[in-house]
């Protein structure tokens, strides 16, 4: 479907992407992996026509339809989010338009033998096919279904896209691009803005999904979720595994191994031959033996062991000061803005050592809680109270607002240096990947993986005993974010972590608070455990989102907080219901089936009073009307096997 043939990207004589070659087929499911810097946005933009190669080729169908969501893009304004989602359905009104302009056509002419009357009726046939086609939920039903799927609420869908944040408005555009229905999904880092739940969903809509998908991200889970095969940019190059992220992980070990153990056996031989060769050159009884040696080496076929970039962040955070038993606590916390409280009733408690995840739906809290620990927000009412000897080290989600653009990457950390560490400032940028002329670099120029690993390094300043973490991996490549577990697991101070990368927060944090409909909830375990337990929860909070009347939806969170035996018992009317609407939808086939057959017999063979030109419009009715029945059968039937 798109070919990559030998494409080449270069900037002055250094080369990003160096004659790479692969194929996207039209149901791969590709993970594409590399450091950040690696070109993987860059190949992106090349297979949608936004960049250019230097060199080299891609070939894809000209009528191929392309969904790309990029890491920064242009937000519309103006329209409120269902406004924007429908967006996307422009063609259906003009479809119906242009087929409510047909029929006009069609009843005024009376030439019905003509070549125009037939290309009119030849018309209106295609446009009532395609209409056939988008048959099933209402362009409305499927856009709530997405926006709900990615976070939205009901009451938030007729809000104007302004009123919503940066993270937001990007759930909006992913839901654009997913209602357009296209052949080819290309997402980069699409799950960047995405709270846990979202990231779920997204998941079993990819997986549902019937077209490529060629997927850059930095959660392993959600690549091992999603894909089924790995394309990895190292050094220019692009190396093809069949395989998700973690197989191809150790496939990528393994082929190493077996590349340095095959070399170091041929350099062996080599060196045994050449000692040969060299020993007995100039013995005459020996010359034949010598020169054959001399020809095979010749023709060997010198084994090579892949480039392999062995760059990485080294991190190990300073040790903590002791602090005082609780680190922070809040009592009947209401907090928020003059124009909204965000949570309230939330009690808090973290204790020195703990390791504690803030997790839930983007805008309930977790960040204005960061705000409240910090002392740059007051709660509205309760008590919020701040440890002894606590020193707390910020890392904010907005890093390009908090870092100054106009400086260097040096002078960030010189102008807040003190002590002996400015003598080692060179040596701290270099273990955060940036040598030679990077620290010359302006922050306005840096990548959102850099700034992040420079905002990382401001905390190595000081020596803090609570680390307070906001989205900080963020942009950041795998490889840093498993050194950054690393370093955070080996902390012996206290740490606070807002992250939706479940693999990230898997085996760090001990204790979650989640952050749900304006409540703070404490969960203790795992976050694995928290999935566990909110799972089929979530699922029918979705469900209870999807369109309905205020009593339906009641009835629902009735139904949600019913015991056991009440959930069992709603499962089994559920079945019977949807046997019931599957009984009649057979009835409703037949009936219509039974008709279509009447019409087509009257069509082969008209009488003086059959009006053709009705019986055909009628015929083109029943056949939409039959494929929507077919195609909500078939829906209702994959439920009941479920």
């Amino acid at each position: 479907m798109i070919s990559i043939n030998n494409v080449t990207v270069s900037f002055g004589s250094w080369n990003l992407l160096d004659c790479i070659n692969f194929h996207i087929g039209e149901n791969d499911r590709i993970g594409l992996v590399g450091k950040n810097g690696a070109g993987k946005s860059t190949l992106m933009k090349l297979i949608t026509g936004e960049q250019s190669p230097s060199g080299g080729s891609i070939d894809k169908p000209a009528d191929l339809k392309i969904g790309y969501l990029p890491q920064i893009m242009e937000h519309h304004r103006g329209h409120s989010v269902m406004e924007e989602a429908l967006s996307v359905f422009h063609y259906i009104h003009e479809m119906e338009e242009e087929l409510a302009r047909i029929t006009v056509q069609l009843a005024e002419r009376t030439d019905y033998e003509s070549r125009e009357y037939a290309d009119l009726i030849e018309r209106m046939n295609e446009i009532n096919d395609s209409l056939a086609l988008e048959g099933g939920l209402s362009p409305r039903a499927q856009a709530q279904k997405v926006l709900f799927g990615l976070g939205f609420k009901e009451d938030e869908l007729d809000r104007l896209t302004e009123t919503f944040s940066q993270g937001w408005n990007m759930r909006i555009e992913l839901a654009k691009i997913l209602l357009s229905q296209p052949d080819v999904l290309l997402l980069d880092e699409p799950t960047n803005h995405l709270d846990i739940e979202s990231i779920e969903w997204f998941e079993d809509y990819l997986k549902a999904f019937r077209g490529a998908v060629l997927l850059v991200s930095h959660d392993r889970t959600f690549l091992d979720n999603v894909t089924s095969r790995t394309v990895e940019i190292l050094l220019g190059h692009v190396n093809d595994y069949k395989v998700p992220y973690s197989q191809y992980v150790v496939l990528r070990a393994e082929r190493l191994a077996q590349q340095t153990a095959a070399f170091q056996n041929q350099q062996r031989m080599i060196e045994k031959t050449e000692d040969f060769i060299n020993r007995f050159r100039y013995k005459p009884t020996k010359s034949n033996q010598v020169q054959s040696r001399i020809k095979a080496l010749e023709k060997l076929d010198r084994i090579e062991i892949d480039e392999t970039d062995h760059s990485a962040i080294s991190l190990r955070f300073p040790p903590a000061q002791r602090s005082g038993d609780v680190v922070f606590k809040g009592t009947d916390l209401m907090v928020g803005y003059p124009q909204k409280v965000v949570f309230r009733d939330a009690q808090i408690e973290i204790k020195r050592g703990e390791k504690v995840a803030l997790i839930g739906r983007n805008g309930e809290g977790k960040t204005t809680l960061m705000r409240v620990i910090m002392r740059e927000l007051d709660p509205i009412e309760g008590e919020a109270r701040v440890g002894h000897n606590v020193r707390i080290g910020y890392f904010a989600q907005n890093q390009e607002d908090i870092l100054d653009p106009s400086q260097t990457v040096f002078g960030t950390l010189d102008s807040i240096a003190v002590g002996d560490i400015r003598t080692r400032l060179r040596d701290l940028l270099g273990a955060f990947l940036f040598k030679g002329e990077d620290i010359d670099k302006k922050v306005s120029v840096l990548s959102g993986g850099e700034r992040a690993r420079l905002g990382m390094a401001k905390l190595m300043l000081s020596p803090y005993n609570v680390l307070a973490l906001d989205e900080p991996t963020n942009h950041m490549d795998i490889r840093s974010k498993d050194i950054l577990k690393q370093a955070l697991k080996s902390f012996d101070g206290t740490l606070i972590v807002v992250s939706h990368d479940r693999d990230f927060l898997d085996g760090l944090v001990d204790k979650l608070y989640e952050f749900r409909e304006g409540r703070v909830m404490e969960h203790l375990g795992s976050v694995q455990d928290f999935l566990r337990k909110r799972k089929l929860e979530t699922l029918q909070e979705l469900e209870r989102r999807f369109p309905g009347t205020e009593e339906k939806l009641a009835s629902e969170e009735k139904s949600r907080q019913a015991k056991n035996y009440q959930q069992q018992k709603s499962l089994n009317k559920e079945q019977r219901k949807l046997q019931n609407c599957i009984s009649f939808l057979e009835k409703e086939i037949a009936r219509v089936e039974n008709r279509m057959g009447e019409i087509e017999k009257m069509l082969a063979q008209p009488g003086e009073k059959d009006d053709v030109m009705e019986l055909t419009r009628e015929y083109l009715e029943f056949k939409r009307a039959l494929d929507a029945h077919t195609e909500e059968w078939t829906s209702l039937m994959e439920q009941l096997e479920n």
